[in-house]
């Protein structure tokens, strides 16, 4: 299963549309990009495996493989990215600002069920990131 998710990059935050098949999952937020910076700046664009994983702060939520020079980017569910994430991505129904949306845990549950149904199918789930400005592209 392949994941797009399409970023538009803000001083404030990154806001995102995440789709599936070419079909709109939902929407993320995300912190600014500050080169990749370690907790204050969203990860480089690019290509990234996914599995589900478990903690007892997140519950079930998303790991992004490999990730250069991060670790631990999850997919998980916050509302505010600057006070929520340090990196991570995530989920929410409706964007309410830059950086900012609302009824993560909606999203959050509706990209798990699609992963597991994936991974139930032994298939590989992988997240393609990219800016929807081409002409402000974010690549390393």
């Amino acid at each position: 299963m392949e994941l797009v998710l399409q970023r538009a990059y803000f001083k404030e935050g990154t806001n995102g549309t995440l789709f599936r098949s070419g079909l709109f999952l939902c929407h993320t937020i995300e912190l600014p990009w500050k080169n990749n910076k370690r907790n204050i700046s969203c990860i480089p664009e690019g290509e990234y495996q996914i599995e589900p994983r478990f903690s007892k702060r997140f519950k079930h939520h998303l790991i992004l493989k490999a990730v250069k020079d991060r670790s631990y980017i999850l997919f998980h569910p916050a509302n505010d990215a600057l006070k929520d994430l340090e990196g991570c991505i995530a989920p929410v129904t409706y964007l309410s600002g830059i950086g900012k949306g609302i009824y993560s845990k909606n999203a959050m549950q509706k990209l798990l069920s699609l992963v597991y149904q994936a991974k139930d199918r032994k298939e590989i789930i992988l997240l393609t990131i990219k800016s929807q400005n081409y002409e402000h592209s974010r690549t390393l």
